[in-house]
């Protein structure tokens, strides 16, 4: 299921929406165009065995690992989420509240995956744990919108309205799937898939959503 577009548009101008977008891709811009790209990864990636949390140094890369990406579809799928459900949590939580927000859960869903795995050499990268956030906290304050989405119907696509709890509840337990059934798996054939910095970010999200919920 691919989102197109969500049925309440945020009443406000995303400013911190299109500026993160804009960041991410400027950041992978540089990735595609540094003469090392592997040495450029590892330098802002999140590798958990280099991670000591009594050194502040070393824990920079749980923020700039958010603006790191694998490859196209990496950034597009992440920067697609971002653009259609982040606007309204943007407008939701405030000006100065959600970059903090982002990156926070950005960081925690770093934190979940650094925690399953502290001694993992391979690169943790990507905007998925904070755009999960995004999601997580979606889920919560706006479960009566509908997401507009490409959907395959017996080999072909058709556009259908969703709500959104229901598409958002689907790729939460798609994640939880997957993360859980990593668990057994050695680093090697787990492949850098941060499955629980996804679900770090939701469920995080998911909490703040709550939160202003119960506010209302």
């Amino acid at each position: 299921m691919i989102p197109l577009k969500d049925s309440q548009p945020a009443r406000i101008f995303p400013f911190w929406v299109l500026t993160i977008i804009a960041i991410n891709i400027y950041v992978f811009y540089l990735e595609l165009t540094s003469v090392n790209p592997d040495f450029f990864i590892s330098q802002y990636a999140l590798i958990p065995k280099l991670v000591d949390l009594s050194i502040p140094q070393t824990l920079m890369p749980f923020i700039t690992s958010q603006f790191l990406h694998a490859g196209f579809i990496h950034i597009i799928s992440n920067m697609l989420f971002l653009w259609i459900f982040g606007d309204n949590v943007e407008e939701r939580l405030g000006f100065l509240l959600f970059p903090l927000f982002y990156l926070t859960g950005g960081a925690i869903g770093g934190l979940a995956q650094y925690f399953l795995i502290p001694d993992s050499a391979i690169p943790m990268l990507g905007a998925s744990g904070a755009v999960a956030a995004v999601l997580g906290a979606y889920f919560v304050l706006f479960p009566n919108h509908t997401v507009k989405t490409l959907v395959p119907v017996f080999g072909f696509f058709t556009i259908i309205d969703i709500p959104a709890s229901v598409m958002l509840f689907y790729w939460f337990f798609t994640q939880l799937f997957s993360g859980v059934a990593t668990i057994p798996l050695t680093l090697s054939e787990i492949g850098g898939i941060a499955f629980f910095a996804h679900i770090g970010g939701f469920v995080f999200g998911w909490i703040v959503g709550s939160l202003f919920k119960n506010h209302e």
